[in-house]
């Protein structure tokens, strides 16, 4: 991939939670700020999507009205962003946090023009309660952030190292990619994203790269190429 000026990172509610697979775990929140501080450095531009399984998982709860479960979901984010946003301060980066609506002086009302003018300011940008509506997952949430802000790929931390042709912890014979496109992703139902993140980073061309968040140094490495992951391209 060519030099990227600009990224969006998504980060699993439960990855924040490390081994204890519930709360934070906040050596490894303090080493991924470590990485993003090196990025910025560099004069690139980092925002931050973060998903909120660590706290509330409303679709596999059949007693609660799946708009209501989704709304639950968008405020397990804003909290994880709130955290995560603090140990970003301390570790010396300045930091700001936007939501598609009100959360009184928590956060800020997000648009392009006001995280436009935090990333001038070198600043962290947290794009936190999804797309504000129902029925539309954090995938979707932060490929419309990384189009609406002109990103240059979608960086995905998860806790599988890549993109396989079947899930490995079942088939220990699991073929990983290093490279494959958008429109085989879809075809194939490999599942990084949901359909509808997929299609629109189809249509858009809006590139992913994959790769494990545990990994040594894996955000810089897979901003530099040097990475064991995955790339989904889009051409």
């Amino acid at each position: 991939m060519s030099k990227m000026k600009r990224v969006i990172l998504k980060l699993s509610g439960e990855a924040l939670s490390g081994e204890a697979k519930s709360g934070y775990d906040d050596k490894l929140i303090a080493d991924i700020a470590r990485q993003v501080k090196e990025i910025i450095s560099k004069g690139i531009d980092v925002g931050v999507v973060i998903g909120g399984g660590n706290y509330w998982r409303g679709r596999s709860n059949d007693n609660i009205d799946r708009t209501k479960a989704d709304q639950i979901g968008m405020l397990a984010t804003i909290m994880n962003c709130i955290y995560v946003s603090e140990i970003f301060r301390y570790e010396g980066l300045k930091t700001s946090i936007l939501t598609p609506f009100e959360c009184g002086s928590m956060t800020k009302l997000f648009s392009k023009d006001r995280a436009n003018k935090y990333f001038e300011k070198g600043m962290v940008v947290f794009f936190a309660g999804g797309t504000g509506h129902p029925y539309f997952s954090t995938d979707t949430g932060i490929v419309l952030r990384a189009i609406e802000m002109d990103a240059d790929a979608v960086l995905l931390a998860k806790a599988i190292d890549g993109i396989y042709d079947s899930d490995p912890k079942v088939n220990p014979a699991a073929k990983k990619y290093d490279r494959i496109s958008i429109q085989d992703v879809v075809a194939q139902k490999l599942g990084v994203i949901d359909m509808t993140a997929s299609v629109m980073c189809m249509e858009n061309k809006m590139p992913l790269v994959v790769f494990g968040l545990n990994e040594k140094n894996s955000i810089v490495k897979a901003m530099s190429g040097e990475f064991s992951g995955t790339v989904v391209t889009v051409d």
